[in-house]
């Protein structure tokens, strides 16, 4: 695999997590398997849980433990209000970096700017 490929994955995981918070509380495994289920991101655990303590420090998520007959307590994640900003924050600059892009790859930036 191409290693610019790999960096953008990467950097797409934040606003994915994010995203998939918006429709409401999960826990960390169903999260990756939701990742999962898109083949152009390839998550693994190694992946995400990383990435939602880093939100979970910087208060864009809150945790809780909730007991499992199956093992250890589960955690379940959920945004904050802070995380509810991040994500739309995210979500315009994305619209914004995708039509910016398209509109280079169509050269029609350079034609509105002449």
């Amino acid at each position: 695999m191409n290693d610019w490929v790999v960096q953008l994955r990467k950097g797409l995981l934040e606003l994915c997590i994010l995203n998939l918070l918006r429709r409401g509380e999960s826990y960390g495994y169903r999260i990756v398997q939701d990742l999962k289920d898109i083949d152009e991101l390839a998550v693994t655990e190694s992946t995400v849980y990383p990435i939602l303590n880093r939100l979970r420090r910087g208060n864009y998520l809150r945790v809780r433990a909730v007991p499992s007959n199956e093992g250890p307590p589960r955690r379940y994640y959920a945004l904050t209000e802070p995380g509810r900003r991040r994500a739309a924050e995210m979500d315009d600059y994305w619209r914004s970096l995708v039509g910016a892009v398209e509109r280079l790859k169509t050269g029609k930036e350079r034609e509105q700017g002449t």
